[in-house]
């Protein structure tokens, strides 16, 4: 698995729809599993290792400092575990600490789908770390605390015990060939979900499927805008990410570029899901010589403020 610093996590096309996929959904064992492998062979410097190991967050002014993908978090605030209409997954992972805007946002966010969208409440997958910065498992974004995942399973009506926040798994909405969803699990419901989340001025960007976008440009009707800032992209089956835009008047926050115009459902849409399908059941390439790995982040590569933000106490 190659790991590339960006707007979002990249795999080698072969592996990218089922690798992203096993990352987001992994169970207690198997993550705890992959960051022991992690920190044995990173050193002390790296900054996943830095902000990887930081429990509590910076009592600091809120700041989302650097970009989606280089930078780091001041002033988290973390979502409760549970809330009337939301409850978070994956609770070992300690990665429910966002801005204090997006915090607020994704507790109005699951009031609104409980309201307006049919969703009894939301299931909320990783947001960030205490401190934000590169994660020593998964995501290369998720750094700044303007990004959460939301499952794609409605939240049951009761409360979920703790090995099942740590086991359960999503449901994959996508069919079998990977050209569009699965009838059987995709619902009108999940449509409007997404939309709701895509209307919102806050909201920057929403990463979907392809399988999933292409569902969402069937669906939408004659109101069409809110697919502007639907993005497809490797994985997220199971979940949608929901990108905040920086918070007004935020120096230091880089917002990333407005999305291309237009509803995103033409030949753009009809790319990604060719070469979704050929990763997937295309003829595999013969294996060349193994690629070392690149060389780990530094904290000194993040925007200078991370380093204060690291000694905050």
């Amino acid at each position: 698995m190659v790991f590339l610093t960006g707007l979002f996590m990249q795999v080698t096309l072969t592996a990218a729809p089922f690798t992203a996929t096993a990352i987001a959904q992994a169970t207690q064992t198997e993550e705890m599993e992959r960051r022991a492998n992690v920190l044995r062979s990173l050193p002390e410097w790296a900054a996943k290792r830095q902000f990887g190991s930081q429990k509590t967050y910076a009592p600091m002014e809120a700041r989302a400092i650097g970009s989606y993908a280089r930078g780091c978090l001041a002033g988290a605030a973390a979502l409760p575990e549970d809330g009337n209409h939301w409850q978070v997954m994956r609770l070992s992972r300690n990665r429910m600490w966002g801005h204090p805007d997006l915090i607020r946002y994704l507790e109005s966010f699951a009031r609104q789908a409980a309201r307006e969208a049919g969703w009894s409440g939301i299931l909320v997958g990783d947001i960030s770390q205490p401190r934000g910065g590169p994660m020593l498992t998964g995501h290369a974004s998720h750094q700044i605390g303007l990004d959460a995942d939301v499952w794609l399973t409605p939240m049951p009506a009761r409360k979920l015990s703790t090995a099942e926040r740590e086991n359960m798994s999503a449901v994959n909405m996508a069919r079998p060939d990977w050209m569009d969803v699965d009838p059987a699990v995709w619902t009108p419901n999940h449509t409007k979900i997404i939309r709701l989340a895509a209307r919102d001025e806050r909201v920057h960007r929403i990463f979907v499927n392809p399988a999933i976008k292409k569902a969402l440009c069937r669906e939408a009707g004659n109101d069409r805008a809110w697919l502007r800032s639907v993005r497809p992209i490797w994985g997220h089956n199971y979940h949608f990410h929901i990108r905040m835009g920086c918070p007004a008047g935020m120096a230091g926050c880089e917002q990333q570029d407005e999305p291309p115009e237009g509803d995103g459902c033409g030949q753009e849409l009809t790319d990604w899901l060719a070469r979704q399908q050929k990763a997937i059941f295309g003829p595999k390439p013969p294996p060349g010589p193994p690629r070392p790995p690149p060389p780990p982040l530094s904290v000194d590569a993040l925007p200078p403020l991370c380093r204060e933000v690291l000694r905050a106490r």
